[in-house]
């Protein structure tokens, strides 16, 4: 019996004709044009003793949050704070923290399919089935270089080089992205695509973000997914 997630991307598969463009190099041994791919939507999950410590950094934050928007401009994107003693815990707390950090783990939270599907306009289609079909609306133009969405067009970022501390430990990768600010709202949009530095996974990075412009939540949408590449660019099977 099929996957039931992988069933409305196998029969896109077989209503699309074969067309013989060569895949862009983003995605090579990741995906192939019209074939389901088994992969992973993932979350990050550290020890549940964390939290302690984490309440006590977000309680000093409350008492000067200008101090520590300075101080997080010393560290890189998603990783933990430099200690000092500001943050709310003693060297020895700070130390078991990092220990905590450091002993996070993945955790597959839906099992998926991924598609790549060259549309009329010449640009590739990354799809995805269950909690993964909001990615479908991007479209990649390797002649291009970006991205389209509903929203926009994504332009390409720095290449991505994350630090083994950060959230998602070590990995590379390419990124774009789509800002709009308007007298409502501002909504960002980013896509990254790469592959962890143990070889083991390619990655699939996607956030989506709006506030108004009073800075309520209006949109928070943030998905990691994984194909582990022994198995990347293979035709998903029937259980």
């Amino acid at each position: 019996m099929k996957h039931r997630l992988l069933r409305p991307l196998f029969a896109l598969a077989f209503c699309t004709q074969a067309l013989a463009q060569e895949v862009p190099a983003l995605f090579k041994d990741v995906l192939k044009p019209n074939e389901p791919t088994k992969a992973e939507l993932v979350v990050v999950v550290p020890p549940p003793e964390i939290e302690k410590y984490i309440s006590k950094v977000e309680e000093s934050t409350k008492k000067d949050p200008a101090w520590f928007a300075e101080h997080a401009k010393t560290s890189k994107p998603g990783v933990p704070l430099p200690f000092h003693e500001k943050l709310g815990l003693t060297q020895s707390e700070y130390d078991e923290y990092i220990a905590l950090w450091n002993k996070r783990e993945f955790k597959v939270a839906h099992e998926i399919g991924m598609m790549l599907r060259l549309t009329s306009d010449g640009r590739w289609n990354l799809l995805g089935a269950g909690p993964a079909a909001s990615i479908s609306s991007l479209r990649f133009s390797e002649k291009e270089d970006n991205w389209k969405s509903s929203n926009g067009v994504l332009k390409r970022l720095p290449d991505i080089d994350a630090d083994p501390m950060s959230i998602l430990g070590g990995w590379k990768g390419k990124e774009w992205k789509f800002e709009e600010e308007t007298t409502l709202s501002k909504l960002k949009e980013n896509v990254a695509v790469g592959s962890t530095n143990d070889g083991k996974y390619h990655l699939i990075v996607y956030r989506a973000q709006e506030n108004t412009s009073a800075g309520t939540r209006l949109l928070d949408k943030s998905l990691v997914i994984r194909i582990a590449k022994s198995s990347a660019a293979t035709k998903a099977k029937s259980k």
